[in-house]
């Protein structure tokens, strides 16, 4: 099987909260909003493993876009948007706007971070390449690198955010899941 982005869209929406998040996610006025990275990525490789779409999903992500108001409290008004929002879900939804990411990722993490124009900058960032995804929520698909990598299991380090400390990591706690996965230098 050839994994194409309608393809992905589909697997991903069989995970019932993946398909809510994303029915609701205009009402939280959160620009360039996108439901992004695990829910999504899972969903594939749980169909691969025949798991249930949702198998192992630890929380939602959402990343927006909002440079107008780069302070933590125009974030948070979000964030306790999306906590009332999805609240009976039942689920961990993590809402971050990545124009915000730059002031706090160095502290945190201890390095530097560049300064991103789009959400879609934020979704590039993953350690992992194939993990590198997004929807919208009129169903547009991100995903700047291989489809086939994902369907495949290949789990190679992201070229844009190349962070080799990091990465065997990542990799291997995505093996420890999903046996199948394979880890490309």
């Amino acid at each position: 099987m050839r994994l194409t982005a309608a393809t992905l869209a589909d697997l991903a929406l069989a995970n019932p909260v993946n398909a809510e998040i994303l029915q609701r996610l205009p009402a939280l006025g959160a620009p360039q909003a996108h439901l992004v990275a695990g829910c999504l990525f899972q969903a594939v490789w749980n169909h691969r493993s025949g798991h249930e779409p949702g198998w192992g999903v630890k929380d939602y992500d959402v990343f927006y876009f909002d440079g107008a108001d780069l302070s933590w409290e125009a974030e948070d008004r979000v964030i306790r948007r999306a906590e009332a929002l999805f609240a009976d879900l039942g689920v961990t939804v993590e809402v971050r706007n990545q124009a915000r990411v730059h002031l706090w990722y160095p502290e945190h993490f201890g390095e530097p971070y560049p300064r991103l124009t789009s959400a879609r900058d934020g979704i590039d960032r993953y350690l992992i390449a194939c993990t590198c995804l997004g929807i919208t929520p009129d169903g547009e698909v991100y995903a700047p690198d291989s489809l086939e990598d994902l369907w495949e299991g290949r789990l190679r380090m992201n070229p844009r955010h190349p962070q080799p400390r990091l990465f065997p990591a990542k990799a291997e706690s995505y093996r420890a899941r999903w046996p199948w996965l394979s880890i490309l230098g």
